[in-house]
This record gives C-alpha cells, sequence and structure tokens, in this order.
C-alpha cells in the first residue's frame, strides 16, 4: 500500500511537470489543428523541450503502472487528482497563467470531493482486480470514446465559428479517451503480474487493452495538444483529470468487478463525492476568457 502512495505521488510531479513543459512549448509552436494529425506530430517531435514533457509523462505513465498494482481503482483516482494542487503551482510560476477566484474555489471543492473519495476506502482491505470481461470492458470503453470525439467535435465547431476557445468542453472530450486509457492501463499492469514474459505477451495481445492503449494514445496526442495549445493548463488539465477519474472510479468498478463499499457510510462518501465532482464541474465557465491563445489553426473572428 505504501509503495502504491509513493508511485502516485511520484506520478503527480511527472505529470504535473510534463503538462507544463508541453504547454510551455506549444506556446512557441504554430497553431496546431486536430484535422492535421501528420502535421501536428512533425510539429512536436520539433521541439525540444516538448519532447522533454512528453518523456516525463511517459515516465509518469510507468508509476501509474505501479500504482494500479497495489492500489483499487478509486483510491488510485483520488490520489492523481490531488496533483491538481502542483499543476496550478506551476502554471502560475512556470507560465504565468491566472485562475480566476471561481475556478480556485471549484477546484478545491474537487479536491474536498476526491478526498471523500479516498475517505470511503479506510477502514476495510478492498479488493483489487486484475482484469475485466471483454465484452462488458468494450460496451464501457466504445460509446465512452465515440462520446469524446463527438464532443471535441463539436468544441472544434464553436470555436471555428469565432467564439472563445471552450477550454471545459476540450478536458472533457480528452478526460474521456484518457479515462479509457486509464482502464485500459489498469488491464496491462493485471496481465503483467500472472506468470512468465512469453505467457503475458500473449495474453496481453490477446486482450482489447493494447489496442484501447494505441488508439486513445494517438488520437489523444493530437486532440489534448491542439487543445492545451488554444486553452490554459490551469483550466483544461484540471477539468479532463477530473472526468478522467470520476469516468475510471465509475465506470472501472464496474467494468472491474470491485464492489462498492458494504457499509453505509463509505459508500455515501464514494458516490457522494463522485457526484459532487461532476456537479462541480458542470457549474465551470464554458469559455475560457482568461486565455490569450488564438482560435484555432487561423483567426476566424473577424469571418463570424
Amino acid at each position: 500500500m505504501l509503495w502504491g502512495v509513493l508511485a502516485a505521488l511520484l506520478a503527480n510531479v511527472l505529470y504535473s511537470t510534463g503538462f507544463v513543459l508541453e504547454k510551455r512549448a506549444l506556446t512557441g509552436l504554430p497553431a496546431l489543428s486536430s484535422g492535421r494529425p501528420l502535421r501536428v506530430v512533425r510539429l512536436l517531435l520539433g521541439s525540444p523541450l516538448w519532447i522533454g514533457g512528453s518523456c516525463a509523462l511517459a515516465l509518469g505513465f510507468a508509476a501509474q503502472l505501479a500504482v494500479y498494482r497495489t492500489l483499487p481503482i478509486a483510491a488510485a483516482q483520488g490520489l492523481f487528482v490531488s496533483g491538481m494542487v502542483l499543476l496550478l503551482l506551476l502554471s502560475s510560476v512556470v507560465l504565468g497563467e491566472r485562475t480566476s477566484a471561481r475556478e480556485r474555489r471549484s477546484i478545491a471543492v474537487i479536491l474536498c470531493a476526491l478526498l471523500m473519495v479516498v475517505a470511503s476506502l479506510q477502514g476495510a482491505a478492498d479488493p483489487i482486480s486484475r482484469s475485466a470481461p471483454t465484452g462488458t470492458l468494450l460496451a464501457v470503453c466504445l460509446p465512452s470514446l465515440a462520446a469524446g470525439l463527438l464532443l471535441y467535435g463539436a468544441a472544434e465547431r464553436r470555436a471555428g465559428r469565432g467564439r472563445r476557445p471552450t477550454g471545459v468542453e476540450y478536458g472533457s472530450a480528452v478526460g474521456l479517451l484518457y479515462g479509457v486509457s486509464s482502464l485500459a492501463i489498469k488491464g496491462v499492469s493485471g496481465l503483467l503480474t500472472t506468470h512468465g514474459i512469453g505467457g503475458a505477451a500473449l495474453d496481453l495481445l490477446a486482450s482489447p487493452y493494447p489496442y484501447l492503449l494505441l488508439f486513445t494514445g494517438a488520437a489523444g496526442l493530437v486532440l489534448s495538444q491542439t487543445a492545451l495549445q488554444r486553452c490554459r493548463a490551469s483550466l483544461i488539465v484540471p477539468v479532463c483529470t477530473t472526468v478522467t477519474s470520476v469516468f475510471t472510479v465509475a465506470c472501472g468498478t464496474f467494468a472491474f468487478g470491485e464492489p462498492l463499499p458494504a457499509d453505509p457510510v463509505r459508500l455515501a462518501l464514494r458516490l457522494g463525492g463522485a457526484a459532487l465532482a461532476v456537479a462541480v464541474l458542470l457549474a465551470l465557465p464554458r469559455d475560457d476568457t482568461r486565455t490569450r491563445q488564438p482560435s484555432p489553426a487561423k483567426d476566424l473572428s473577424h469571418e463570424s
């Protein structure tokens, strides 16, 4: 349990550092467009600072694998979301971003909500599942991927009509993709502990996990970097993290068969914390009025 907590804290540091470095690199790149993915990849790979940020994220991914081997899904996500505090600090110091009083209050409430989820784990040894039935997993993941892509497309159309970048919509869309990715990471971590390397590799290839990771990795790279360039990291990353966390706790608990607490108090803390986080997320302003980034690809504001 202690190693899992330490790995989660390390993942928080790596993820926050990676996002801030990527955002810093993106401010110096030409405007990205999700409709031109190969150009996006070429521009990103040409930036040493962005590569440094992506390496930090990759190390965070490795730490996340260790977390899922030792902690239940709900506990892991509660610890991951606590990294938003570090992200906001780095965004302010390194990027010079300012958050509104409303956003700071909202993020504080989100952290309290997720502490409720973590508190629901106290006093009992919750089982840790290693895999999910393929049919159940796909029934959860495929509609979620479609919803994320549709929501991102709606945000693109809204921004293309000359409106300000919609950080909450972008963050929610990418959060759904990363939520599916998080379930795939959970599955990979379970299969890596079964038996020898050869057998584990065969089990992994026969499962949907690596293919979900490949799709969410490729799509998430283009969509998240385009959105991150247009919106403040201090807005889009907390929204994305919250959606990812709530999705992973709710759908992961169901797909992997990790039972909800039988104790009424622990059950109320877990469900109440998730509901509170979603309510605060829905109350955030839809327009990123503090961003200084241009609208996507080309400025269409004079054409609307």
